[in-house]
């Protein structure tokens, strides 16, 4: 006799997790192994990674495609200046009270935003980006529209050497890579995250069983918006300095991130991975063709789109029915 059983993860899963735990564990090992630069790029990949599976949270299972998501980027960089010159907060609380400050501002946004829908949305979150930066562009105090950098004694502050600087950037950025993910992951496999693909499969569904789609989508556009602030904290921490038209940039916080969501696989967890190595490579192998490199990036987020609608994890897992991160409910047949 043989009973059928219910379970989420597969033998590709755990490999998955193995490798991912020994991944983690050499990349926590960098600074004794890698250069300054390679220290530097790779913090830059985590952190475009960390926004890219926020905003395939937001857009790929809450269904709120936002163009504007370079507003919390930029405002958690002001945050983390002016809570460290005027506060005199350590860089790393300002940065977490930028989060928090963050969710608390998203509220009273998305109760403008959430009244508009589809194009009209997104257009609208673009919007308030441009309010945010014409806002920070009026603060003198801050550098008003050419900007600031950070003080020495702030920077000092995070240690003493610079080696030590550059290795807790590194780290920091890492860590925050490693929170999105699990968070997402955790919050993807609770029940708030089946709601939250139910709303993703059908609004008009999800809303005959119950489920508050505007209250859901609230507390993931809130949540995001917390990550994306706390991100955008640590990227001007590594640059030490912050302008307005840098920090509220469509083009690095936001068409860049929706690139990778897009080429990688929007809807799952493992493509906004797979999206950021090949951003990271395509840009790292044409950077010095100037324009050539964002005309290659149109022409590959073309192909993909007209070839591979799901994405390059979408195609590989419809081909091969993989599935890296255990989200799917799966049956098999248990023998007695």
């Amino acid at each position: 006799m043989s009973a059928p059983v219910v379970t989420r993860a597969t033998r590709a899963s755990r490999v998955a997790m193995v490798i991912a735990a020994l991944a983690v564990i050499v990349l926590a090992l960098a600074p004794w192994w890698a250069g300054r630069a390679d220290l530097r790029l790779m913090g830059e990949i985590f952190l475009y990674l960390s926004l890219a599976c926020l905003w395939n949270l937001m857009a790929g299972y809450a269904g709120l495609v936002s163009v504007g998501q370079q507003a919390f980027v930029g405002f958690g960089g002001y945050m983390l200046f002016a809570l460290t010159i005027f506060g005199g907060l350590h860089p790393i609380v300002a940065i977490l009270g930028s989060g928090v400050l963050a969710a608390m501002l998203s509220v009273p946004v998305a109760a403008l935003i959430f009244r508009l829908k589809g194009a009209y949305f997104a257009i609208g979150t673009w919007v308030m980006a441009e309010v945010f930066r014409l806002t920070f562009a009026q603060v003198s105090a801050l550098g008003g529209g050419s900007g600031t950098s950070l003080p020495v004694g702030v920077v000092k502050s995070l240690a003493a050497s610079r080696s030590g600087r550059e290795a807790l950037s590194y780290w920091l950025a890492l860590g925050a890579a490693i929170t999105v993910i699990t968070c997402v992951y955790l919050f993807l496999r609770s029940r708030r995250g089946l709601a939250l693909t139910a709303i993703r499969d059908s609004e008009v569904a999800a809303s005959g069983l119950g489920i508050d789609i505007w209250r859901t989508k609230l507390e993931v556009y809130v949540v995001t918006s917390a990550f994306t602030a706390i991100i955008g904290g640590l990227i001007f921490l590594q640059k030490l300095r912050i302008s307005p038209d840098a920090a509220f940039s469509v083009n690095d916080w936001t068409a860049f991130v929706i690139f990778i969501v897009v080429i990688g696989g929007i809807g799952t967890l493992e493509g906004p991975i797979i999206g950021t190595l090949v951003f990271f490579l395509l840009r790292e192998t044409l950077a010095d063709f100037g324009t050539i490199y964002l005309m290659v990036l149109g022409a590959v987020a073309i192909v993909v789109m007209l070839k591979a609608p799901k994405g390059i994890w979408g195609l590989v897992r419809d081909r091969y029915d993989l599935e890296l991160f255990p989200l799917s409910y799966r049956v098999r047949i248990k023998e007695d």
